[in-house]
């Protein structure tokens, strides 16, 4: 702990016994006031919309913090086991509306706006977006939490407080254009900084051997380049239980931020040279790595983040039980979000032997009981590989500790298959060649008592492929979590329209229990309900329209099919697939061919990463295809095409309210689960999509009948790779011929010539790894199935109803208490406060 916040005074009992807070409209209303004209010292002359929203939010804040409180004191009386969720990102969205919701405040703080002349929605629409997470591993993570909290689960998130977000898009000549995201620019309302448990983090120096007090060898880490690591705390409601868990984020901090001596002698920039240097680890969410000092960067982040927050918890751990560890792997148990934050596996080590004296086989007894790792990736190359001058130079004591457990661990393989330096090869967390790397999946795996996917099709191609050497060795380690997402963000609060109407029907005991959606089932073909059920929709859909207009300037017409693609742009996930499938649609109007069309709102929405040509090459197509469409007199109303910019959680919440198709059309096999195809199917939407991740449970939970089936299966796109042809495909398909001919022809590019040939030529090649040219067909096929299906309305409501009541089982609920049941083992723990 700081000392500077060290206990030196023993304060009175009276000091902790403070009344509860109000939560009734009045009490709200009261303290709105108190923070708006004392807090804020604003007056009668100023009606700001920041002010008035950091009003709310701190009136809310105080009842979270009220009971994070005492959801700490139960957690410390009943001494029980805890969970920490380490995860690089957390992409919250906005805190307000959730907060209010789970505190069960929607209706007073609605209620005490309008006396005031406020409107709460408006308030709420103020908020910034937290930039704290990029795409679905991020918003996973805050969906984990979520759930976690309403379970009653005690669990801790950890992760980096990020100056900047990723990035703000906007669109120039059809061009993703990347802007900085200074989400703290005004501030958050919602953090509370910890400064007393401030940790430092070591980087650099060297090691040496000398004798410890004991007269033993013991390995020192010196000459350090050590950098502080400040919390700031953010609470994590559950749903109206009293319980609110906490996500603490470390900010980067010099240890001596300003050289006096440097300043005076005139070196202004040398004078703070410390202090940016270490800011900047925690300034900006994913530097871009495609220099050896962005590469450096992402590596002291995620140093950074294991380091500070393992800090965190073993000092939590000698406070309440001394410097015996004998307990400390019954009572916690760490779960490594994906592959940045699995260094932990070696810190953890270095920290219980270096820090608290530990011998190895003790240390790695308690590393190897309290470690679970989740993997979110099928493809190799997203998997973290550090090169070891890299390692060797930044974390040189980790480094050593590396090679340690890679040495015991080979001699356990060696035992297993003696000979096979193949496969010695394989498993290696090192792997050798001319440039050695550290596999950090490798050391996760090695390091942690569980290894999970999170699709069934996903965990099981990791058993048979990605990981099946580790899988031969501890089949036992290995299991399936199939991902989900919170419904009472992803229904309860972005789609009020529907849950009033669900909560007229069936009652509100889903908003804790999702399967409770199955009782829909019974009202799918029903009228009156169909009738409510469409309005619901139609007003979503108006709402999605006017944000469209805002954003793009185009009308989208709400009696059109809403065709929704949202997600991170990569070719895997093939929004070059949904691009040509709009050129095909394009062409048939164009030549008066509309035989079974329906009129049809394409939007498609997401960020490229900044170092990712093709992904941004794709975002420039879909613009220009999209300005030729919508500029066309002879399109009409029958087509309409968005590239909706800076596509976030906010954006999101308006969106999968209002979407009636749900474009899953990644190749089969490469998405390891997909959770926005869960946010749709909740909110009604019909997915269209291959055998590839969750994709596979959503159909085996709704049915064949209610999900438009297309493309190659894993096992089919592995068979026809070798002979892949995709010239000779679109030979022998005059519609697909049609458009490539568009494409090549420069139709879209028109005054940009070769503009899109690397496109062409990516998908064109028989080395696509992608197949999108193998799956045209089929999807063409599938969507004029689902352009039929919209045109009979009773159909179609009775599918968007039973994907709704089939939605249960991809609640993060499910997920959690899976994880809780088979991982972490932990009770549920009930604060006194409600």
């Amino acid at each position: 702990m700081n000392p500077r916040y060290a206990c030196t005074v023993k304060a009175h009992p009276e000091l902790y016994d403070t009344p509860e807070l109000g939560m009734d409209v009045k009490s709200i209303e009261h303290d709105f006031k108190s923070y708006y004209g004392n807090h804020l010292a604003q007056d009668k002359g100023c009606a700001s919309g920041h002010y008035l929203y950091t009003s709310l939010a701190l009136t809310l804040r105080d009842r979270l913090f009220e009971r994070m409180k005492h959801t700490k004191h139960m957690y410390a009386e009943t001494k029980c086991r805890q969970a920490y969720y380490l995860s690089m990102e957390f992409l919250m969205g906005r805190a307000m509306g959730n907060a209010a919701l789970n505190l069960g405040l929607d209706e007073s703080v609605t209620i005490a706006m309008n006396t005031m002349g406020l409107t709460f929605e408006e308030m709420a629409e103020l908020e910034h977006d937290a930039g704290l997470g990029n795409g679905g591993l991020g918003r996973l993570a805050a969906c984990f939490i979520d759930s976690c909290a309403t379970l009653q689960l005690p669990v801790t998130g950890y992760g980096l407080r990020y100056e900047y977000g990723m990035f703000q898009q906007s669109i120039s000549n059809g061009n993703q254009v990347e802007m900085p995201d200074h989400w703290l620019r005004d501030g958050n309302p919602w953090e509370l900084e910890r400064p007393e448990f401030t940790q430092r983090v070591k980087f650099g120096g060297h090691t040496e051997f000398h004798k410890n007090a004991n007269g033993e060898m013991a390995v020192y880490w010196v000459d350090t380049n050590d950098v502080l690591a400040v919390p700031y705390d953010m609470p994590i409601p559950g749903y109206k239980n009293g319980t609110v868990n906490k996500l603490r984020l470390w900010k980067a901090a010099a240890t001596d931020e300003f050289n006096l001596e440097d300043f005076n002698a005139g070196s202004y920039t040398e004078s703070v040279a410390c202090k940016n240097e270490a800011e900047n680890i925690s300034m900006v969410l994913y530097p871009n790595d495609a220099s050896e000092n962005g590469k450096e960067l992402r590596l002291r982040q995620q140093y950074f983040l294991a380091s500070a927050s393992l800090q965190d918890i073993l000092d939590y751990w000698v406070t309440t039980h001394g410097e015996s560890f004998d307990t400390f792997a019954d009572k916690n148990c760490f779960q490594l979000n994906d592959t940045h934050p699995t260094v932990a596996v070696a810190e953890l080590m270095r920290l219980l032997m270096d820090e608290h004296g530990l011998g190895w086989d003790k240390a790695w007894s308690i590393v190897t009981k309290t470690m679970a790792y989740t993997n979110h990736t099928l493809l190799p190359e997203a998997l973290e590989r550090w090169s070891v001058n890299l390692f060797s130079r930044l974390l040189p004591r980790v480094l050593e500790i590396i090679y340690e457990i890679n040495a015991r661990f080979l001699s356990e393989v060696a035992r297993r298959w003696p000979g096979d330096k193949e496969r010695l090869a394989r498993l290696s967390i090192i792997e050798e060649g001319h440039h050695q790397n550290v596999r950090m999946a490798h050391l996760a795996i090695v390091g942690s008592f569980s290894v999970n996917g999170v699709a069934a099709l996903h965990s099981e191609l990791l058993q048979k492929g990605l990981f099946n050497d580790f899988y031969q060795l501890w089949p036992e380690k290995f299991n399936n979590k199939t991902n989900g997402v919170t419904q009472r963000r992803w229904m309860a609060w972005c789609n009020p329209r529907l849950r009033v109407l669900i909560n007229k029907t069936i009652g509100e005991d889903w908003i804790t229990d999702l399967s409770q959606l199955s009782q829909l089932a019974a009202y799918a073909d029903k009228a009156p309900f169909q009738k409510k059920w469409i309005q619901a929709k139609r007003d979503n859909k108006q709402r999605l329209a006017d944000l469209v207009q805002k954003s793009c300037g185009v009308t989208f017409n709400t009696d059109a099919l809403f065709d929704i693609q949202v997600k991170r742009i990569h070719e895997y996930k093939r929004q070059l697939l949904n691009v040509l499938h709009v050129i095909h649609l394009y062409d048939r109007i164009k030549r008066g061919d509309t035989d079974g069309l329906v009129k049809r709102c394409v939007l498609f929405g997401g960020k490229a990463a900044p170092g990712y040509a093709m992904a941004k090459d794709i975002i420039k197509l879909i613009n220009n295809v999209a300005s030729v469409v919508n500029n066309d007199p002879d399109i009409g109303d029958w087509l309409k095409v968005v590239f909706l910019p800076n596509y976030q959680v906010s954006a999101m919440e308006v969106i999968c309210p209002a979407a009636d198709l749900s474009e899953q059309i990644s190749t089969a096999g490469k998405e390891a689960s997909g959770t926005g195809n869960m946010k749709f199917m909740m909110n009604g939407a019909i997915t269209i999509g291959t055998l590839d991740g969750a994709n596979i449970e959503i159909r085996e939970e709704v049915g064949d009948d209610n999900f438009f089936l297309f493309g190659l299966t894993e096992d089919e796109v592995d068979e026809q790779r070798l002979s892949y042809n995709p010239r000779a495909v679109i030979a022998q398909d005059p519609d697909l011929k049609r458009v490539v001919s568009l494409l090549e022809g420069g139709h879209f590019n028109q005054f940009e010539p070769n503009r899109f040939d690397n496109i062409i030529n990516g998908f064109t090649s028989h080395n696509d790894p992608w197949m999108t040219i193998a799956d045209f067909r089929s999807y063409v096929d599938a969507q004029h199935n689902a352009g039929l299906a919209y045109q009979d309305k009773s159909r179609w409501t009775k599918m968007s109803i039973l994907n709704s009541a089939h939605s249960g089982k991809f609640s993060t609920d499910r997920t959690m208490e899976e994880y809780n049941n088979e991982i972490w083992k932990l009770d549920k723990i009930s604060p006194r406060l409600s």
